[in-house]
């Protein structure tokens, strides 16, 4: 009997230890990839599917091989790009250019561009896809409106105004978007069926959001604020339920929803990783030392790995110099 006590207890320890999470000393900086090139860059997404992750790169996209971490492919044409939204279904990705306050089509396979257009505002930054209603939607940072794309036809077919500044915007997948409005400290809720603004809620004590994730199972949303903090807001009914302190900077948050971290990647060369230990409390295991600047990422959902982008520190306006890709994970 004592045997079998002791088996079972050894059992019970051995699959505490796996199911254990990593701890706060284990987060690295694991890879780091030389990319080069010139030019300043913005959001960084990720295709699963064919292990690319596109970097918008000023004037082009870089596509990188998430599996070596080499250059896949360039693609060019572009005056000064902010964000990729991937439509998988249809096999096309759509880069937001705010200098030339359009859209570019890109072949998610050819890694080519198929098309260019328009859009209804100025300066398109974020960009998403919306699965409920099957659009995309550009955040128009100069002009406070969001454009509604028909990637079907590639045209507008709505214009949504905005109260206020729109920065990161992300979708529920259930008929919503949410998109951090950077000058007024507060979170807009867009009905993508009716293409309209159905409701905002107030951040404070959050100033100047800008990066924006999302859990779909608690209906969470995560805003990174450059005080210092990430905002917990319900997404059902716009309440607050924590605050979070992160990095100096933000610029993107991601959730990973089997890991259930949320991640801040933050200017001053720090990446927050935040344990979800339920929808309503929320701990930091870590600041992991990343590269100044690093302040734009994407999940790798094969390997739960976060890619984020920096280049050597230089004054501003000086050209960037050791454009590189770092990879960050438990070690």
């Amino acid at each position: 009997m004592k045997s079998l006590v002791l088996s079972l207890c050894l059992s019970v320890a051995s699959a505490a230890a796996v199911a254990a999470p990593p701890a706060a000393s284990d987060y690295a900086v694991l890879q780091r990839h030389a990319l080069g090139g010139a030019g300043g860059w913005d959001y960084l997404s990720i295709d699963p599917a064919t292990h690319h992750l596109f970097i918008a790169r000023n004037d082009r996209v870089m596509v990188v091989d998430t599996r070596d971490g080499k250059l896949a492919g360039v693609i060019p044409g572009m005056q000064h790009v902010h964000g990729i939204a991937l439509v998988p279904g249809l096999g096309r990705g759509y880069v937001s250019d705010g200098a030339g306050n359009g859209v570019h089509v890109i072949d998610l396979a050819t890694l080519k561009m198929l098309a260019t257009f328009p859009v209804t505002g100025q300066g398109p930054d974020a960009i998403v896809f919306d699965p409920a209603s099957g659009h995309v939607l550009t955040m128009n940072g100069h002009s406070d409106n969001a454009s509604v794309i028909d990637p079907a036809t590639a045209r507008v077919v709505a214009t949504v105004p905005l109260p206020g500044r729109p920065e990161f915007a992300v979708s529920d997948g259930r008929g919503h978007v949410f998109v951090n409005l950077e000058d007024k400290d507060t979170l807009a809720r867009i009905d993508t069926r009716a293409n309209k603004v159905d409701a905002t809620w107030t951040l404070a004590p959050c100033d100047s959001p800008s990066g924006l994730a999302y859990d779909a199972e608690a209906r969470r949303l995560f805003s990174v604020c450059d005080n210092r903090l990430m905002v917990v807001t319900d997404a059902g009914d716009g309440h607050q339920v924590a605050t979070v302190p992160i990095g100096k900077g933000p610029d993107a948050a991601v959730f990973d929803p089997q890991e259930r971290l949320v991640y801040s990647s933050n200017h001053d060369g720090t990446l927050t990783v935040v344990r979800e230990v339920d929808a309503d409390h929320y701990r930091v295991l870590a600041n992991v030392p990343t590269q100044p600047g690093a302040r734009t990422m994407a999940l790798d959902p094969a390997t739960h790995r976060v890619w984020l982008v920096a280049a050597a520190p230089a004054p501003r306006g000086a050209p960037v110099k050791d454009f590189t890709a770092l990879v960050v994970g438990p070690r």
